[in-house]
């Protein structure tokens, strides 16, 4: 079984709510995707060991979660730059980075979405469904946009991004 990149937001999505008992019904609503696709994505990130099956539900590995996300997510899901386009900020122009790093001259790297209110140079999401899961919970939003500086971003981004990435899964007990 080889991870797709969904199911990486369903593992983050069960690492922020960790403490909160939740349905695949509830997590598919939440992330745009079906419980069938959730169920399968659990079953994936649990055979690479980012999950444990436990009575209560499956359990995020965090260690491995975030040793998954900072030093493999890049590799197995790089990001993809397009065109320019109107979308939602994310990466060094979105929060938590946009108020740590002085925002070059250039575009900056925006999701495509038509909600979107910035112009600047499309970068692929993670998974094509995380930009409206991302408007619907401003956490995951947070965590999304630091992957896009790992997965995107130049030296000083990426380090800043795992230093804010490791703080908010630790730190995530909702």
């Amino acid at each position: 079984m080889t991870l797709r990149p969904q199911d990486i937001v369903v593992v983050l999505k069960l690492v922020l709510g960790e403490g909160k008992r939740s349905t695949y019904a509830k997590l598919a609503s939440e992330l745009g995707m079906s419980p069938s696709e959730v169920h399968a994505a659990v079953k994936r990130a649990e055979t690479a060991r980012l999950l444990a099956a436990d009575k209560s539900g499956p359990r995020p590995d965090r260690r491995a979660v975030l040793e998954f996300v900072l030093h493999g997510l890049r590799y197995a899901f790089p990001a993809v730059r397009g065109a320019l386009t109107r979308g939602i900020p994310t990466s060094y122009a979105a929060p938590p980075l946009n108020s740590q790093i002085v925002q070059p001259d250039e575009p900056p790297p925006v999701w495509p979405d038509a909600r979107g209110s910035v112009r600047g140079y499309a970068l692929s999401p993670l998974y094509a469904k995380a930009p409206e899961a991302a408007l619907k919970d401003p956490k995951l939003y947070e965590i999304l946009t630091l992957i896009d500086a790992l997965r995107d971003g130049r030296a000083r981004e990426r380090q800043i991004a795992e230093k804010e990435l490791g703080a908010r899964l630790a730190a995530a007990k909702s």
